[in-house]
């Protein structure tokens, strides 16, 4: 690649690059086995002081995720996750894709335990490049997913259950 390629792609050609987070504000609960997707208290990360990001952003709206534009995206799912009540044997995070505005699928996942101790906490985290080629169609939602008391935290100050999107370049 020439420099000249280089420095239209990552200096000058900053039209295609997206980045974008959101986290959920407060807090989720599982008094039990329970699967759910994540539909409410999602907000745009907007803080504290040094936040940045780049482009358009992502849309959302009761927990589904429109991308801004086509294109090969990064997506991240991390999830804080501390004792409720009692053990859980997992606690997980899923990414939620469709490419008919429909039927979602599991596209990743990842599980944690979280024993029955006071205090415990864990962090899972899932991640999937995703080839956006009709931002119409294909679209992203969360779940999480535990067997027992758990918590998903969540801040409006803070990432603790978290979501990244990052626009890595053209479909």
């Amino acid at each position: 690649m020439s420099q000249t390629q280089v420095e239209r792609l990552f200096i000058k050609d900053r039209t295609s690059l997206m980045t974008d987070q959101f986290r959920i504000t407060s807090n989720i609960t599982h008094s039990g086995a329970t699967t759910a997707d994540i539909t409410a208290n999602l907000e745009r990360i907007d803080g504290p002081t040094g936040f940045g990001s780049l482009g358009t952003g992502m849309s959302e709206g009761s927990g589904t995720f429109t991308f801004p534009s086509t294109g090969i995206y990064l997506v991240r799912a991390n999830a804080y996750i501390f004792r409720n009540a009692s053990s859980s044997v997992y606690t997980g995070i899923r990414i939620k894709t469709t490419h008919d505005n429909s039927t979602y699928a599991i596209a990743a996942l990842a599980y944690g335990y979280i024993p029955d101790v006071n205090s415990a906490y864990g962090q899972v985290s899932a991640e999937y490049m995703f080839d956006v080629t009709d931002t119409t169609t294909h679209k992203v939602i969360f779940a999480v997913e535990s067997g027992g008391g758990v918590n998903y935290g969540g801040s409006s100050t803070q990432n603790r259950t978290h979501f990244t999107f990052i626009r890595l370049g053209d479909t």
